[in-house]
């Protein structure tokens, strides 16, 4: 069962203005058929820091979050197509009850749609789920490189200034005989 009282899927319609006309825009959780875009978007976040062809986005593995209680990706679509996916993870926090906090990964907006508002609606979007679900908070790591997606977050409320993030990566973890 999902935290709070939330269906397992959730599909919101909005409109927003763009250069060319009002298109329509649909949020929904990520399913195995999915993954080869999904895929794609990964390969973009990560093209100028890290090798692409190191993301592999499995529909298994999509299956496996959809199942999962407290993990949640969620795309946006509009004119039937992906281009925005957001991962969030619900944490179970033994500081504030039975209030989790929300760890948000993996925000992506295609390079092709980036301007035109779907961040901003994708990131609203996400802070409405996690009001539902009443999280405490939403953190989230943010590659040291991506300095406009920084300025982006900072525009949408978020604070690097409160708390500093650390990452340690497999490859470093140290093992005891």
């Amino acid at each position: 069962m999902r935290i709070g009282s939330m269906s397992l899927m959730r599909t919101v319609y909005l409109s927003f203005p763009t250069a060319e006309s009002c298109l329509p825009m649909k949020f929904r959780e990520a399913e195995r058929a999915d993954a080869e875009h999904v895929q794609l978007l990964y390969r973009q976040l990560i093209q100028n820091f890290a090798n692409p062809s190191e993301v592999d986005v499995t529909p298994g593995r999509i299956e496996e979050i959809r199942t999962d209680p407290n993990n949640f990706l969620f795309l946006l679509e509009t004119e039937n197509r992906i281009c925005g996916t957001a991962f969030i993870t619900l944490c179970l926090d033994p500081m504030h009850g039975r209030q989790p906090y929300a760890l948000l990964e993996n925000v992506i907006i295609d390079a092709y749609d980036r301007g035109k508002g779907y961040g901003q609606r994708l990131m609203r979007y996400i802070e409405g789920f996690c009001s539902e679900k009443r999280c405490s908070k939403v953190m989230l790591l943010s590659n040291n490189q991506r300095k406009d997606a920084h300025q982006f977050f900072r525009e949408c409320g978020f604070s690097s200034e409160t708390k500093v993030g650390f990452v340690k990566y497999m490859k470093q973890f140290t093992t005891s005989a």
